[in-house]
């Protein structure tokens, strides 16, 4: 089954074209992967995709829904991690999650809350203002916002930001576990070793324009999706390795 399908996606600005063109597939389960420098059109696509921005042309469903006239059904039904999202700095992580519960209408918050807060590792902090958290401590929050009423599919925009190297660890974790179980998520990031050990296929953008779609473990034994990502973008390897 699709999970997400777009066609001939683009956005412009005026003269400025953000995404041109786009289409790709990817199937229910995958863990899939959008893969690019910073403005490739990354973010832009997730937008689109999840009904916070309208394409100036080209069609897009998600989990059979089309973002655009129907961007509360597709909203109600995943995930959203944005890019640099915090929770509101005068909530404490508990407060925050009771409100994303209740406006999604779910049973057990408080049982869900608990159980992503140990997860994640902030049970600590959870009556702790988020003014009050460092960036890791509001990056987990965030995180468990987006999983708290277990989508089927999820978009997350630079998933390990902010996070220290163990608790990176336990977040792949979590992320192929989850698409094991079935589920889908769709990530953004330039950093080639994630798109490489995370994802089952990877879209490479550059300035809007899809490059190439691969499979990392396709490339094994020719060469890494590093070298291949830098010979098709031109990238400076510091930019895209972390």
């Amino acid at each position: 089954m699709t999970a997400i399908e777009t066609e001939g996606l683009t956005r412009r600005y005026g003269e400025v074209t953000a995404l041109e063109d786009l289409s790709l597939t990817v199937d229910e389960g995958e863990l899939f992967g959008l893969l690019g420098p910073n403005g490739s059109g990354k973010t832009t696509t997730i937008e689109i995709l999840t009904g916070q921005l309208t394409p100036t042309s080209g069609s897009a469903t998600v989990l059979s829904h089309d973002p655009v006239a129907e961007p509360l059904a597709v909203r109600e039904a995943i995930g959203i991690l944005p890019e640099r999202e915090d929770p509101p700095s005068f909530l404490t992580p508990r407060e925050y999650l009771q409100f994303v519960g209740d406006v999604r209408d779910l049973a057990d918050v408080a049982g869900r809350i608990e159980t992503w807060a140990d997860r994640l590792s902030f049970s600590h902090k959870l009556d702790t203002l988020a003014t009050d958290l460092s960036e890791g401590e509001r990056q987990r929050v965030m995180l468990a916002q987006a999983f708290l009423h277990e989508p089927s599919l999820v978009f997350i925009d630079e998933p390990l930001v902010n996070l220290d190297p163990i608790l990176q660890e336990e977040v792949k974790d979590h992320l192929q576990e989850y698409c094991d179980a079935g589920n889908t998520l769709f990530l953004s990031t330039h950093f080639v070793d994630v798109a490489e050990e995370l994802c089952t296929d990877v879209a490479i953008l550059r300035e809007g324009e899809l490059l190439a779609t691969r499979d990392p473990r396709e490339l094994a034994g020719e060469e890494t999706l590093l070298e291949y990502f830098i010979s098709t973008v031109g990238a400076d390897p510091a930019e895209v390795t972390r």
